[in-house]
Order: structure tokens, then C-alpha cells, then sequence
């Protein structure tokens, strides 16, 4: 992951041509804080790629506090924020990129500000299990990159990540609506059945979802209700194992009823 984000990282921030002596000087003297932006900005690239980041963090630190006009200010700023993100401080980076959109509206690679924010939060997410919050948090942030740039290379990426937190989501609500029919506290579950459908519908739990919608109507005698539900699953997806359980169950109730109304009629 380091690497193909410091991949990126150089690709859409290098803005600098630089010349002379590549080796460059990785001892941070006195004289040297007071070196060209320039130069201090490469030595510093070429210390953070040795993944010494405390040495590195105090070149960038230097140029945004003597040269704080300069572009190499800037790109200081950003990398210090990808530094605490490969560190993983989180919090750290997301006060950074925050202060870099808030100050620089106008910046040319502000999509990668954007989409670093939001990997900060995505990257947090355990499982759903746990509290949503950074769910919430890297679907908002996600959605940002995608509708303030939507022609980025990253609002790809980011549009990818958005259907695995969606994903987390509903798997969350699915859980949970699972627990509440196991209870047949019927109501809670089928609305949180009904949050996947109508909210999450591009996930894989969709299937399950209207399934246990149909099994619940069933339960409930509710029969016409559980039909039209067991269709909509099999227009879609009419080869998922969740629709010939659907099926199943509905052909039981059907052979259940044919089978009372025959006990009727002989006791009638």
C-alpha cells in the first residue's frame, strides 16, 4: 500500500524540475534550512523515501516556516499529512488535509487532498460490526472526491471504495434485521431488510435481503405479499441460491394450504 500511494504521490505532486546534483544533503544543518525551497524539497523527497520520516518531517517543517509562499511550501504541507497517513496517525493527517482544502481552494491536485482525507477514514474501518462512524465518515468523503472532481483519476478509485462501505453497511443492517427475526420482532427487522433495498442496492446482500422480506411476509401470513417479493428476486437474480429458498418455502405454504383444504372438505 506505501508504495503504490507514494507511486501516486509522485506522479500527481512532483511540479518541480530540478537540476544539479541529485545526491543532495541529507544532514540538516543550520546553513543548510536556509538552502533554496527547491533543493530543500528534493533532499527531503530523497530522506522520505530511505523511510527516515523524522528527518524528513523537520526539512518540510522548515520550508513551510521560511519560504510559507513558495509552491515547495505547499507540497511540504502535503507530504507532512502523507507522512503521519503512512505512520498511521490517522487523526494527524486528516487535521492536515483539512487545513490544506480550507486554505488552498484553488490548488491544482486538490482531488489527491481530497481522496488522502477520505483514505483516512476508509482505512480505519474494521468491520461492521463495530460503530459505523468511519463508515459514515469515508462514504461522505468518498462522495466528495467524486462529486467536486468528477473527472479525477481518483474519482474511479474512490467510487470502487464507496460500494465496499456500502458493502459494510449493509452487512451491518443485515446482521442486525437477522437478529430481530430470529426474535420475531418482525417490524425492526423488516425495516432494516428494507434499508438494504432501498439504500444499498448495488451490494451483494440485496438477494438476502429480499429474501428474508419474503420469508418474514410468509411468517406473517401475509402470502401475496411474500409472492411479489420472491418475483422481484427472481427477475434479478433468478439463479441466486436465495431465490430457490424463496421458492421453496413459497411451495411448501402452497402444498400446506391444498393439503387444509383437502382436510376441510373431507371433515366438511
Amino acid at each position: 500500500m506505501f508504495l503504490r500511494f507514494l507511486v501516486i504521490l509522485f506522479v500527481s505532486f512532483s511540479i518541480l524540475n530540478c537540476t544539479g546534483d541529485s545526491s543532495g544533503n541529507n544532514n540538516f544543518s543550520k546553513e543548510f534550512q536556509y538552502e533554496s525551497p527547491e533543493l530543500q524539497y528534493k533532499n527531503a523527497m530523497i530522506i522520505f523515501q530511505k523511510e527516515q520520516y523524522g528527518e524528513a518531517k523537520k526539512i518540510f517543517q522548515n520550508i513551510e516556516r521560511i519560504y510559507p509562499l513558495s509552491n515547495e511550501a505547499i507540497q511540504s504541507q502535503i507530504m507532512l499529512g502523507f507522512t503521519d497517513y503512512v505512520l498511521l496517525d490517522y487523526d494527524a493527517a486528516i487535521i492536515k488535509f483539512s487545513k490544506i482544502i480550507k486554505k488552498y481552494p484553488s490548488l491544482k491536485n486538490l482531488d489527491y487532498v481530497y481522496y488522502m482525507k477520505a483514505l483516512c477514514y476508509y482505512e480505519q474501518i474494521a468491520d461492521e460490526g463495530l460503530d459505523g462512524r468511519y463508515n459514515k465518515l469515508a462514504l461522505e468523503n468518498l462522495n466528495q472526491v467524486i462529486t467536486r472532481f468528477p473527472k479525477s483519476k481518483y474519482a474511479k478509485d474512490s467510487y470502487q471504495k464507496i460500494i465496499l462501505v456500502k458493502s459494510n453497511i449493509a452487512a451491518k443492517h443485515i446482521t442486525i434485521a437477522r437478529f430481530y427475526q430470529k426474535e420475531e420482532k418482525y417490524t425492526a427487522a423488516l425495516n432494516r431488510y428494507k434499508v438494504v433495498v432501498e439504500s444499498y442496492d448495488e451490494t451483494k446482500f440485496l438477494p438476502e435481503a429480499l429474501y428474508r422480506i419474503s420469508e418474514i411476509y410468509l411468517s406473517l401470513g401475509m402470502i401475496e405479499d411474500s409472492k411479489k417479493t420472491a418475483a422481484i428476486l427472481g427477475h434479478n437474480y433468478p439463479d441466486s441460491k436465495w431465490y430457490k429458498y424463496s421458492y421453496q418455502n413459497l411451495n411448501q405454504e402452497t402444498k400446506k394450504n391444498l393439503f387444509s383444504k383437502s382436510i376441510d372438505k373431507i371433515f366438511n
